[in-house]
């Protein structure tokens, strides 16, 4: 099998292709994730894109999508996780401010470009509904949540695991909108 581990930034998941435009030792490809040119077609059994897919804006993630679909055999799985807008919603309403939402919902990430550093923000937010319609415009089917207890990537922990309080995952309540979906 073929794993893909899109925009894994620090988090290394053995057994994963990793790809990213961070520079750590383990990313086998340093690349922007919109864009796989190193990767045939119909050869990727499986795409994991933890937090990143929101980096993009509405009108580009078609063609991502049209990308990771590319690189996919059918019935290959698309494995996403990003900030769940209606879990958002209650953390407003439950403990109010916008300190426990500005991140999830505009994020920051730096990373030293080819020309000096560069700072990439959120450029969208999804809900299931929203998100599912999106990944079945593009040609995936299926669209259903995921438990990240039920990955081999449970013990790598990242922000498919997101909770309000932090870490608490036990009562928590979990701000990642985890989906899968398959490549028809």
């Amino acid at each position: 099998m073929i794993n893909l581990h899109l925009g894994c930034g620090k988090r290394h998941i053995p057994g994963f292709i990793h790809v990213d435009l961070a520079d750590f030792p383990h990313i086998d490809h340093r690349h922007p994730i919109d864009r796989l040119p190193m990767i045939d077609d119909a050869s990727v059994d499986l795409i994991y894109c933890c937090h990143a897919l929101e980096y993009f804006g509405r009108v580009e993630v078609v063609d991502v999508l049209g990308e990771w679909s590319r690189v996919l055999v059918p019935g290959g799985v698309l494995r996403l996780a990003v900030p769940d807008f209606d879990a958002l919603i209650e953390v407003y309403k439950k403990y109010g401010g916008l300190d426990r939402l500005l991140g999830p919902l505009y994020g920051r990430f730096e990373i030293e470009g080819s020309g000096g550093p560069e700072v990439l923000y959120h450029r969208t937010v999804y809900n299931f509904d929203d998100l599912k319609a999106l990944l079945e415009a593009s040609g995936f089917g299926r669209v259903r949540r995921y438990d990240w207890r039920q990955t081999p990537h449970k013990d790598f922990d990242d922000f498919s695991q997101a909770y309000v309080p932090h870490m608490d995952k036990e009562n928590g309540l979990l701000i990642s909108l985890n989906v899968e979906a398959d490549k028809i």
